[in-house]
C-alpha cells in the first residue's frame, strides 16, 4: 500500500497558480510563500514592466514588442506555477513505511488488506473481531 504524506494534488495546485499568482500556494497552505510570490509579481511589474506597454498587451493593441516588455512578469508567474507544482509533488512523496516490514493482515471474508485502525473491513464492510485479528496475526507469523 502506497501511503503519502499529503492528499494535495499537484495538478490542482498548478491550475490554481495559473488562475492567480499565489493561489496554488494558498491551496497548499503555504501562506507566506503565496504572499511572497504575489509581492514578487508586483515588484517585478513596478520595476521592469512599462505600464503603457502592459496596457497595450492586455487590450491586444500591441504586438510582439509589447509581449517582450511583459516577459519579466510572465517569468515570475511561470516560476510561481513551477514552485507550486514542485511543492505539491514533494509533499506527495511516499512515507517511509516499508511494506515488507509493515504488518498487513488480510480480511477473513474477502482477503484484501485490512486497515488496523478500523473494526471492519473497508472493502467488504464485514465486522472484524479481535479474535479474527489474533487468529490472522498468528497465521502470518508462521
Amino acid at each position: 500500500m502506497n501511503r503519502t504524506t499529503s492528499q494535495k494534488r499537484p495538478w490542482l495546485a498548478v491550475l490554481l497558480a495559473i488562475l492567480a499568482t499565489g493561489l496554488g500556494h494558498l491551496y497548499l497552505r503555504r501562506w507566506r510563500r503565496a504572499l511572497g510570490w504575489l509581492a514578487a509579481s508586483f515588484v517585478v511589474t513596478a520595476l521592469f514592466v512599462d505600464p503603457t506597454a502592459a496596457d497595450a498587451f492586455v487590450t491586444g493593441n500591441g504586438g510582439f514588442a509589447d509581449a517582450v516588455v511583459v516577459a519579466p512578469l510572465f517569468l515570475v508567474i511561470g516560476l510561481s506555477i513551477l514552485d507550486a507544482y514542485l511543492l505539491a509533488h514533494s509533499q506527495r512523496v511516499p512515507s517511509a513505511v516499508d511494506p515488507d516490514t509493515a504488518e498487513s493482515i488480510p480480511c477473513p471474508h474477502c482477503g484484501k488488506e485490512l486497515d488496523s485502525d478500523l473494526e471492519f473491513c473497508q472493502w467488504c464492510t464485514e465486522p472484524i473481531d479481535d479474535s479474527d485479528r489474533d487468529r490472522l496475526g498468528e497465521e502470518n507469523d508462521q
